[in-house]
């Protein structure tokens, strides 16, 4: 897979790939290519068997900087009705596999908005987190007044996208932002040790885990019951659930093949 704003590693570690954000001058600033190319390799790793928790990072410096100001500042309504840019976003969205943001530096505007499709986040030290499009005359867009409140509380939620000021990694990780907070020099490879964890365990039951979890921003507490109870029954169809009980009854470490 050859990109010109993303570098991806399919085989970053066992079961694990991962995707760069690779526009360094720029500070990832998140153009329309850049993130068609992001969407089209999520769908490929998706595809791949051999692929079961997939990392999205950007470099010690900034994950991502925000949307590409440059490409917008001219356009009308209209315009940005035809490119329709977030069709794109809701693609990501639907990614089937773990997907876990490895953030340093600043995850702003598009960015952290990027950070909240992941499924968890581990941030270094200097990370910042913000939605600073108050500052231009417009909102957030890619879900950034939706989602935000749904992980922070609402006041949280509203100091950030009413004044566009930055938080921090420590209450980023306070108001439930982020997982963990790490050294600069250890946030790649504390996410890996996390997604090594996922990826030891069956890949039909994490995905179903997945699936439950998300269906309970977008149902009733009965509704998403039921869904979660479907899976549930859905499990006992897979060799992993199997071999998964029968390492359990026998005291040895279950080895799942996502069957």
């Amino acid at each position: 897979m050859n990109y010109k704003h993303i570098i991806v590693k399919p085989d970053y570690d066992k079961h694990i790939a991962l995707i760069q954000l690779n526009r360094p001058k720029a500070l990832n600033a998140l153009c329309l290519e850049l993130m068609i190319e992001i969407k089209d390799a999520l769908t490929i790793l998706d595809d791949d068997d051999s692929v079961r928790v997939i990392i999205l990072t950007g470099n010690e410096r900034a994950f991502a900087a925000g949307a590409d100001i440059k490409q917008m500042a001219g356009k009308g309504a209209i315009d940005m009705l035809n490119i329709d840019q977030f069709t794109t976003w809701d693609k990501i969205k639907k990614t089937k596999k773990p997907l876990i943001a490895a953030v340093s530096g600043f995850a702003l505007g598009g960015g952290h908005e990027l950070v909240m499709h992941c499924d968890m986040v581990i941030a270094s030290e200097t990370a910042k987190f913000g939605q600073p499009e108050i500052n231009i005359g417009v909102i957030p867009g890619a879900g950034g007044t939706q989602r935000l409140p749904r992980t922070v509380s609402k006041n949280v939620a509203m100091e950030m996208v009413l004044t566009g000021d930055f938080i921090d990694a420590q209450r980023a990780y306070e108001v439930g932002l982020v997982n963990k907070v790490v050294p600069v020099e250890l946030y790649l490879s504390e996410t890996v040790n996390v997604a090594k964890k996922i990826a030891e365990k069956s890949p039909i039951a994490v995905r179903m885990a997945k699936e439950s979890v998300l269906q309970s921003f977008q149902s009733s507490l009965d509704d998403g019951l039921m869904f979660e109870r479907k899976n549930f029954y859905m499990c006992f169809a897979s060799e992993d659930q199997k071999e998964g009980m029968n390492a359990f009854v026998e005291k040895r470490k279950a080895v799942f093949k996502g069957k």
